[in-house]
């Protein structure tokens, strides 16, 4: 019985480092795939490459991509004349060239990543939350925009006027996510955007089904910290979902899915357990991830 993480981008992705650090394969993460995009002729899946390279020590001190990484491809593309918003490392390039011929081969999304995580030397499950194609988009104004525009090519600062998870009524839970969540031991909802980042993995039927059937608790962690979002548009999004930016907003926001909340502030209505939350360091990423696993243990007895 594994314990599984639903994970984004950067804080889901710091809480599964130290998770892995405390319990090695026995980690299923679940990640989204909303954000992902066909760009140079790549393939790319920022989410669960983000989370892959963490658990790998492959993380480049930017917070993105493979540490140490050039761009000279980036940078002939420029000298080509290519406009390049969405720039990609040369060893992230490969990875996910390597991603884009296993697909064409007939493997399915979460069967590839499976493949490129193991040749990380990961032991730890990183599953894509869904093999069917899903895709978060933003409505600004009269625009539409891909989740990676909104981010990337406008910073994440256009006005908000709605958010779609395209695909995802259709979509299914792939089949490793949903084993992981039958079998789970505890299930953690991590620190990461609660609209964009969890909100395309909980959209997909299946998955939040097999949550809600789950007799494993289920904990959230709160992404604000000391009162304020550390990176990305969250308090925007969480404007936008009518809820306000803090821990009591997330928990009401996850609601019904939720047995308690980790946060750094006090949160009425709900079982909480208000501990330090920063994720600076290798030892506060661990003692943040055994908090959440001894609060799991509590709720289970």
């Amino acid at each position: 019985m594994s314990v599984v993480l639903l994970s984004g981008g950067t804080g889901g992705a710091k809480l599964a480092r130290g998770l892995y650090d405390l319990l090695g394969d026995d980690l299923a993460v679940i990640a989204n795939t909303g954000d992902d995009v066909e760009i140079h002729g790549a393939y790319v899946s920022p989410d669960p490459d983000l989370v892959s390279y963490w658990l790998a020590d492959r993380i480049d001190e930017r917070g993105w991509g493979i540490e140490g990484d050039s761009f000279s491809a980036m940078e002939m593309l420029r000298e080509l004349g290519t406009e390049v918003w969405f720039a990609l490392g040369d060893r992230d390039l490969a990875f996910c060239l390597e991603r884009r011929r296993l697909l064409e081969g007939g493997r399915t999304l979460s069967e590839a990543h499976a493949t490129l995580t193991r040749a990380l030397g990961v032991d730890a499950q990183v599953i894509p939350m869904s093999d069917d194609r899903v895709r978060t988009t933003i409505r600004s104004g009269e625009q539409t925009l891909s989740l990676q525009e909104f981010l990337i090519a406008h910073r994440g600062a256009a006005a908000i006027d709605d958010i779609r998870f395209d695909g995802a009524a259709d979509a299914s839970g792939s089949p490793g996510a949903l084993a992981a969540l039958a079998s789970a031991r505890a299930i953690i909802i991590g620190p990461s955007n609660p609209i964009i980042s969890i909100g395309p993995i909980l959209a997909v039927d299946s998955i939040r089904s097999a949550i809600e059937a789950s007799n494993a608790p289920v904990i959230a962690v709160s992404p604000i910290v000391g009162g304020e979002v550390l990176k990305g548009p969250t308090a925007a999004c969480m404007a936008w979902a009518g809820e306000t930016a803090d821990a009591a907003g997330v928990a009401r926001h996850y609601a019904a899915l939720l047995d308690a909340i980790v946060a750094d502030e006090p949160v009425e209505g709900i079982r909480s357990l208000e501990v330090d939350t920063l994720m600076d360091s290798p030892a506060g990423r661990r003692r943040l991830a055994g908090h959440a696993l001894e609060l799991a243990d509590a709720l289970s007895g």
